[in-house]
C-alpha cells in the first residue's frame, strides 16, 4: 500500500490491495489512492462515486486522497470531505512535488466502477492489473497520437506488452508496491518496474470519459522527459546488478580502437618516417584511449554503488514467489 503519493495531473483512482491494520485495528483489504492537483470541481463527484462503488462490495477499504499542493480550493474541500467520511484519509503536501510523487491520476475520466474488475484479476493471481483506455476520449493530435507512439516504444524497450502505459487506473498487490521505489518521473513505467521485480502483469479494458471540469496537466512537453526516463528504465532492467557489463564493454571497445590507432600511428612515425603531429588521428587515438579508461572507471564505480544500494537496504537481487515444503 502506498501511503504518500502526489500528482501533477488530476484525480484518478489507483487501487491497491493491503493486508495491513491501521490504528483502528480494522483489517484493510483495499486501499484506493486518489492523487489530486487543482480538481475542485471534480473532487466531490469522484469521492462520491468511489464510495458508491466500494460500499456495494463486501471487502473493507480505505480511500487515501493525496493533495499535491493544490491552489484552487481543493485542499480545504478535501479536509471537509475527510471529516464527513470515516473511510477517507487525506495527505496534504506542502508543495507540488510532481506526478511521480503523486502517482498521477485522472479527473473522472477513469470510472470507479472498474475497480472491482481490476480486483477480480488480482484474485486470479496477478500482481499488477493495468487499465487500458480502449475508447479513449481525448484530443487525437495532442494526446492520442503521442501516447500511442510512446506506448509502442515503451513496450518494445521494456518487453512489457501493454496497450496503455499512461492509464493510472491500476491495481497492485501490497507486497509488490512495497518493493517499488519511485522518484523522478518514473510513474509512467510502473508496469516495467514491477516486471523487473518479477511481477505477473495483465491488462483489461476500462471505461474512459471526456473531461468535464478543469484542464489537463498533460501535454506534448512531456515527450522529452519520457524518452529520458525510458533510458533509465532500460538500464535498470538490463544492467541494474551488473553495470560493468555495459560500461566495461564500451570501455573495452574504446580502448581497443584507441590502441589500434596508436599502433598505426607508431608504425607511420617510426617505420615510414612520416610526421603524425598534425594528424587528426592522433587526437582521436588519445581521446578514445582516455575515454576507454574513464568508462572502465564508471563501471567500477557503478559496481560499488550497486553493492552499496543492495546491501544498505538489504535488497535482494532475486524475488521468491512461493515456498513449498518448508
Amino acid at each position: 500500500m502506498i501511503s504518500s503519493v502526489s500528482v501533477q495531473q488530476n484525480v484518478l483512482s489507483d487501487s491497491m490491495l493491503s493486508e495491513q491494520s491501521p490504528a483502528d485495528n480494522r483489517a484493510i483489504y483495499l486501499s484506493v489512492v486518489i492523487p489530486i492537483y487543482n480538481e475542485f470541481e471534480n473532487l466531490p463527484r469522484l469521492v462520491n462515486q468511489v464510495l458508491e462503488v466500494l460500499d456495494a462490495e463486501a471487502y473493507s477499504y480505505e480511500i487515501l486522497c493525496v493533495d499535491d499542493g493544490s491552489k484552487d480550493g481543493s485542499t480545504e474541500h478535501l479536509k471537509e470531505l475527510a471529516l464527513i467520511h470515516d473511510s477517507l484519509r487525506a495527505n496534504i503536501f506542502r508543495l507540488n512535488y510532481g506526478q511521480t510523487a503523486a502517482m498521477a491520476a485522472g479527473d473522472l475520466q477513469n470510472d470507479p466502477r472498474d475497480i472491482p474488475r481490476l480486483l477480480e484479476k488480482i484474485d486470479e493471481g496477478y500482481d499488477l492489473v493495468s487499465g487500458w483506455r480502449k475508447q479513449r476520449q481525448d484530443a487525437a493530435l495532442t494526446r492520442l497520437l503521442p501516447s500511442k507512439i510512446a506506448n509502442l516504444l515503451i513496450a518494445k524497450v521494456t518487453s512489457v506488452e501493454l496497450h496503455d502505459y499512461g492509464c493510472s487506473l491500476k491495481a497492485y498487490r501490497a507486497e509488490l508496491v512495497s518493493d517499488l521505489k519511485l522518484y523522478g518521473e518514473l510513474h509512467r513505467f510502473l508496469p516495467a518496474l514491477a516486471f523487473i521485480e518479477g511481477a505477473r502483469i495483465t491488462e483489461i479494458p476500462v471505461r474512459h470519459h471526456p473531461r468535464r471540469f478543469g484542464l489537463s496537466k498533460y501535454g506534448l512537453g512531456r515527450t522529452f522527459r519520457v524518452m529520458m526516463d525510458l533510458m533509465t528504465v532500460y538500464f535498470m532492467k538490463t544492467f541494474l546488478t551488473r553495470p560493468m557489463h555495459v560500461f566495461g564493454v564500451m570501455g573495452m571497445a574504446s580502448l581497443s580502437a584507441g590502441s589500434a590507432l596508436g599502433i598505426y600511428l607508431v608504425f607511420i612515425k617510426f617505420v615510414l618516417n612520416q610526421a603524425i603531429g598534425d594528424r587528426p588521428l592522433l587526437m582521436l587515438a588519445v581521446v578514445l584511449f582516455l575515454s576507454g579508461i574513464q568508462l572502465f572507471c564508471f563501471g567500477l564505480l557503478g559496481e560499488l554503488l550497486m553493492r552499496t544500494y543492495h546491501e544498505s537496504q538489504n535488497r535482494p537481487i532475486y524475488r521468491i514467489r512461493d515456498k513449498v515444503g518448508f
